[in-house]
């Protein structure tokens, strides 16, 4: 089955519910189905079976539907990023060889590019600036394991890595997030990130194929998100950390009851913001996934399942999780080695780019990520294998530190970077985020991880980092970092 098969059904069956809301828009799924096969007509029309068509908007309607009726017509949308600098565009472009170009930027013009002077057009405007016929002349429905979809990893170094994925990868998500977590018609599911991020494009494709309502966001606004919970009673929220604490400090002392599940992915929730959520939502259950761009789903962590603290969560429903030594031997409970996955979900391969980091043993895949499962099956994250640190002969996992240093109070982040030492090999450097107002000394630090930690594994350097770089993804930016430091732009060594 393909990932727009369902639209037709709830078509017939809900006509006149509202299938998208975007801003003051909404289009039913009447006419969203209508509209995707018109698009659908236009893109198999002007693209040769199974080649790529790059979507270079920001979220909007004509990104929502175009992506759809790609998908529909059998063609790989290859959802680009409209914040990337024009050269990158240029040189991921160049690798995609993409047989049509939509974007919004006239700088892109050319023989095989359309450029929409308004991307933010209505649901139902769309096709008709594009030239679609007033009726849609059907296209055949795509295998399966046709590729749908390409989209990119957030690294800030070099280009970024296109992943490339078929439908059922997300098809068979969605038949196990029925299980995980009975979301269905009478949902809404709030999107409230780019759909440039896999998760927010995952959130849209999920709720449209249980026929749920969907409501989408130009861009990230915490205020603005409180709001469209109250006004629209959403009852699903995807998030990352980040995001989920603006919004409970937008939201203040007003509950916002509609909401049962609260999903968040791209980092662990820290401890001290799972009171919060809990006042903010009071009816929701809270779930944290682990997993990543090329294997979707590993583990899930729900707040009511006794998984510890520093556990990552038990495997998803449909994943099969194991420890392995490099060589893919697997390894028992406790011990610590590579986190491979075996799941329908997996990526098909790199549409540019690679990763060295990437390993395959039959059909399961480890990212890179080590860690080691409990006795009761929760997996144990340790650190990723290409952030390891070697001082003094000793293998040190960055982190390990970086949970701990984050408990501390004056604490809201934290990195540990390896710098070149002639006696050591490296030596370790901590980058701290302070709380508003907090004061702490480098001895304070030290002697805080001192307590629970082994003398290699403890910095002896510190910085303080006021303005703490993230990605559009909303995790930590690493590579920012580790240039800032390098280069001597550091903030405020800490003594």
């Amino acid at each position: 089955m393909s990932i727009t098969e369902p639209l037709s059904h709830h078509a017939a069956r809900t006509p006149d519910r509202a299938a998208l809301v975007f801003e003051e828009q909404r289009i039913s799924w009447r006419d969203l189905d209508h509209e995707v096969n018109r698009l659908a007509s236009v893109i198999a029309a002007a693209t040769p079976a199974g080649s790529g068509v790059a979507l270079h908007l920001p979220t909007g309607p004509a990104l929502a539907l175009l992506f759809l009726a790609v998908a529909r017509a059998g063609r790989e949308a290859q959802v680009l990023d409209p914040d990337w600098p024009a050269e990158m565009t240029r040189a991921i472009l160049a690798q995609l060889s993409s047989a049509l170009l939509i974007s919004f930027d006239a700088r892109f013009a050319g023989d095989r590019a359309i450029v929409l002077a308004d991307p933010l057009s209505s649901f139902t405007q769309l096709g008709t600036i594009l030239g679609a016929a007033p009726e849609a002349i059907p296209v055949a429905a795509p295998d399966g394991l046709e590729p749908f979809y390409v989209g990119f990893t957030s690294g800030s170094t070099g280009l970024p890595k296109g992943y490339r994925r078929h439908h059922r990868s997300w098809t068979e998500s969605i038949r196990h997030d029925a299980k995980e977590f009975g979301i269905g018609a009478e949902d809404v599911i709030l999107a409230p990130g780019t759909l440039t991020h896999s998760l927010f494009l995952y959130a849209l494709v999920h709720g449209l194929n249980v026929g749920a309502r969907v409501i989408l966001c130009r861009k990230f606004r915490p205020d603005t998100v409180a709001r469209l919970i109250e006004a629209e009673r959403a009852t699903v929220l995807y998030a990352v950390p980040a995001q989920l604490q603006m919004i409970v400090k937008a939201a203040g002392d007003v509950p916002l009851v509609s909401m049962r599940w609260v999903l968040s992915s791209g980092a662990k929730l820290p401890a001290e913001q799972r009171e919060p959520l809990r006042r903010a939502f009071p009816n929701a259950r809270i779930a944290e996934f682990y997993g990543a761009s090329e294997t979707s789903f590993m583990t899930v962590a729900k707040a009511d399942e006794g998984s510890p603290e520093t556990s990552v969560g038990r495997a998803f429903s449909g994943a099969v999780v194991t420890i392995r030594d490099r060589a893919g031997r697997s390894l028992r409970a406790g011990k610590t080695g590579y986190v491979f996955v075996e799941s329908p979900f997996l990526f098909m391969n790199y549409a540019c780019g690679e990763s060295s980091d990437l390993l395959r043993r039959g059909d399961a895949v480890s990212v890179g990520d080590i860690g080691y499962l409990d006795a009761d099956g929760f997996l144990h994250l340790v650190g990723r294998a290409s952030r390891k640190i070697v001082t003094s002969g000793k293998n040190v996992y960055p982190e390990e530190i970086e949970r701990v240093l984050e408990r501390h109070p004056a604490v809201a982040a934290a990195v540990v970077l390896g710098a070149p030492d002639a006696s050591r090999g490296e030596r370790l450097i901590g980058l701290i985020n302070m709380r508003a107002d907090a004061i702490v000394a480098a001895s304070e630090l030290i002697a805080y991880l001192r307590a629970v930690l082994p003398l290699y594994k403890v910095p002896r350097v510190y910085a303080s980092v006021p303005e703490w770089p993230l990605t559009r993804s909303g995790k930590t930016d690493f590579d920012r970092l580790r240039r800032a430091w390098s280069a001597g732009t550091m903030a405020r060594r800490l003594s």
